[in-house]
């Protein structure tokens, strides 16, 4: 039912001009904003604490923050619309000569980024471009909103891997044939990630895009798509990073986990009504940490 009502959707907002999507979204997002409590008391406790600034200000920024999520949910049922003739009408790309000279290493990318602006048109921005792009994303507690999801990123020629199966395996092989790997950085990493103080506070940090450019000695491109005032987006792709091998794998890991944390933190910091203010980011405490040794052990054959 659920799927069936989100693809209905979809096809009408295909008909309707970007303007009339962003209007739709700002009217949502603060629908959402006035009637989700939970998450935007969430929202606004993180801000304070994150920016340290007063309940009032937080709350101005946190609406902000939900009309953007807002139209980034129409525009994901726009994404079927989206083409290579008219894609750049709503997304400029900065430096995409950096992504394709890393994949001419012929060695995958492994690219770095986060709940930041309209992350599944980040996506697009690089399939329009003829670019092959793969990424593991988390299933949503609505199966049949990740299948409509899953569907609508098709269109775009997005390659998803569902965490919680066999989604190693098939990141791997990605790499191994020179495609781009997307890692979403800014979800908590559980009692086994890198403990990391991000946004002023100790988070544990998924250290996948890491292990994976070690493995495969990958290039790391952190990879952000920021929307603009006129409701357009840019993607900036910044300076390459690389794992560099000092002989302890465990501290380059966590070295290189860091310098992504502090990238992605930094882009928050400038942009904060474009982050997902309510994530469960902080969730993992430092007490619950694991120590382990991050290897990636799937084996690629072929």
């Amino acid at each position: 039912m659920v799927y069936n009502v989100l693809m209905l959707m979809s096809r009408v907002c295909c008909l309707l001009p970007h303007r009339a999507l962003l209007k739709l979204g700002k009217w949502l997002g603060i629908l959402y904003f006035l009637l989700i409590k939970k998450q935007r008391r969430l929202a606004i406790k993180h801000m304070m604490l994150s920016l340290k600034i007063e309940e009032d200000e937080a709350k101005k920024l946190v609406r902000k923050s939900f009309i953007n999520m807002g139209r980034n949910f129409f525009e994901v049922l726009y994404m079927p619309a989206l083409n290579k003739k008219n894609f750049t009408k709503y997304i400029e790309i900065d430096h995409l000569e950096r992504m394709k000279d890393a994949l001419a290493e012929k060695h995958g990318v492994v690219v770095l980024t986060g709940h930041v602006g309209n992350w599944e048109w980040l996506s697009s921005s690089f399939t329009m471009n003829d670019l092959p792009v793969t990424a593991i994303a988390k299933p949503q507690p609505n199966m049949d909103y990740t299948n409509a999801l899953n569907d609508l990123r098709a269109t775009n020629n997005v390659e998803i891997f569902s965490s919680g199966g066999s989604e190693l395996l098939s990141a791997a092989k990605a790499l191994k044939k020179g495609k781009i790997l997307g890692f979403l950085q800014d979800q908590d990493g559980g009692p086994g990630g890198a403990f990391i103080d991000f946004l002023g506070r100790p988070a544990s940090t998924p250290m996948g895009a890491a292990v994976f450019a070690k493995k495969f000695n990958s290039p790391i491109l952190p990879c952000f798509i920021l929307r603009k005032p006129d409701g357009t987006h840019k993607v900036i792709i910044k300076e390459v990073l690389r794992y560099e091998d000092t002989g302890d794998s465990d501290k380059d890991l966590y070295n290189l986990t860091y310098k992504m944390s502090k990238i992605l933190e930094q882009v928050i910091l400038e942009n904060p009504t474009q982050w997902l203010w309510f994530q469960k980011r902080w969730n993992t405490t430092v007490e619950q940490q694991k120590q382990k040794r991050h290897i990636v052990k799937t084996e690629v054959k072929g």
